[in-house]
């Protein structure tokens, strides 16, 4: 029987959570005044923040960012940076990531990359850790450079979309993924759901969406798809 999974990036393979508070860092320093008195989250808080969907206009109210118009500030400035090069040399490999990559190529499931990087923001991390070996040109499936983003979840499902369109059919196919995007691209057009806690959204928020299953990680994702029938 094939079967081929496609995977988002960040969440199942990298760790963006380091890259995220870094930015949430420097933004507090841009934004605050001279004398004023911030209390910065702590990793921990605010990735639990995130991960629960707090908004980012409140994660700046809750660090004492509340003088008129710092918040918008600090969310202006956020928008700017969160995506430079600057701040995804912060990103970090899930440990567990290639081995569970190699373990599913090795008993030949077909393996596809679908994320919301833009080619320019993916091709360097491929090479960088030599994740090409699990995913040739063709079932890479990104955003263009000059992409006008619309929102995750406008945009994943146009993927998906040409994704089945340009694949060849196989007998079983799943998404994994850690956010409602990748969630609501597998629904639409048929293809079995995983949502996985290695990410940026907690159980709550991914039980809200419903998806087929949700598990720890990609490798506990992948042992599942060696063993479903």
């Amino acid at each position: 029987m094939t079967k081929r999974l496609f995977t988002d990036f960040d969440g199942p393979i990298m760790d963006v959570s380091e890259r995220y508070y870094r930015v949430y860092l420097d933004c507090i320093a841009q934004v605050r005044l001279p004398q004023q008195k911030v209390i910065p989250l702590t990793k921990a808080q605010f990735w639990q923040n995130k991960r629960a969907q707090v908004p980012e206009l409140e994660i700046a109210r809750q660090s004492g960012l509340v003088e008129a118009g710092q918040a918008q500030e600090f969310l202006r400035h956020r928008q700017q940076v969160i995506h430079t090069p600057a701040y995804f040399e912060y990103d970090q490999i899930m440990p567990t990531a290639i081995a569970a990559l190699k373990q599913a190529q090795h008993h030949g499931i077909e393996l596809g990359i679908m994320t919301m990087r833009r080619q320019r923001e993916l091709e360097p991390v491929l090479h960088r850790y030599q994740l090409s070996q699990f995913f040739p040109p063709e079932r890479r499936f990104c955003l263009r450079d000059d992409y006008v983003k619309t929102g995750d979840t406008l945009d994943k499902p146009l993927l998906m979309q040409k994704a089945i369109a340009t694949l060849a059919p196989v007998e079983q196919q799943w998404i994994v993924g850690d956010t409602e995007a990748d969630i609501l691209a597998g629904k639409r057009y048929r293809v079995q759901t995983i949502a996985i806690l290695s990410g940026i959204r907690d159980r709550p928020q991914l039980q809200l969406q419903q998806p087929d299953h949700i598990l720890p990680d990609l490798a506990s994702a992948i042992s599942y798809i060696l063993q479903a029938p």
